[in-house]
């Protein structure tokens, strides 16, 4: 990336504005799903001074169930360059590989993109009126070439106040604990999960296998995870 590149970027989030957050904060032991408006002004403005046109970008962010991971789990997770990598192995290098974190896992399904008549406020407002109470309804005023950034802004922002909570919601389950082998006592809850569903012929045995790899796990679960196919 080249510093206009970071230019842009920076420009992005300052003049990312989130008009509404949701009310709700993300859910620890579920799946939540924010519904969002992505408001705009349209890039020909600046060709067309006396346009008073917004851009409407729906869509819904999909939160996973957030994991209780550790720096060992994410160096083996694929999806990630060099750089991330070895940003991995500072962490281990400098806190060991057993340290707990939370991962938080997102999808963005984007649904409508309409122009309308109107500034953003104006907008804004009518799309109020329009979902009413409903706490999972986040309205984000952006920048229009650089939308994903207003999005992720607007993702980061939810996470950081849901972060929290999460992590209490956890403590207070004692899946944050370590056993001896630096597995997260999340991590074998899920892992159980899996083997049931695998059982149940719902699970994927190869996503199975995978995650047990993840945690350097599969020696230990072997003969079980080959029973499943005799």
């Amino acid at each position: 990336m080249d510093i206009d590149d970071d230019d842009r970027i920076a420009y992005a989030m300052s003049e990312t504005e989130v008009l509404r957050a949701p009310r709700q904060n993300l859910a620890t032991f579920g799946t939540t799903n924010v519904r969002y408006f992505l408001l705009t002004k349209p890039a020909y403005s600046d060709l067309i001074s006396a346009t008073d046109d917004t851009v409407i970008r729906e869509g819904r962010v999909i939160s996973e169930r957030p994991r209780v991971v550790t720096p060992g789990y994410m160096l083996n997770l694929q999806g990630f360059g060099d750089n991330a990598r070895g940003y991995f192995k500072r962490l281990i290098s400098e806190y060991g590989s057993s340290v707990p974190g939370i991962l938080y896992h997102y999808r963005n399904e984007q649904e409508n993109l309409n122009i309308v008549s109107g500034n953003v406020l104006s907008v804004m407002d009518r799309i109020v009126k329009d979902v009413g109470d409903d706490p999972l309804v986040g309205i984000i005023r952006g920048v229009d070439e650089l939308w994903d950034i207003s999005l992720l802004k607007f993702i980061h922002d939810l996470t950081a106040r849901s972060l929290e909570g999460n992590l209490r919601d956890f403590q207070g389950s004692g899946l944050v604990s370590i056993d001896s082998s630096g597995t997260t006592a999340d991590a074998r809850q899920s892992i159980e999960e899996m083997f049931q569903k695998v059982m149940m012929k719902v699970g994927n045995p190869n996503e199975l296998k995978r995650e047990l790899d993840r945690w350097g796990l599969f020696s230990e679960y072997e003969d079980r995870f080959l029973q499943l196919f005799r």
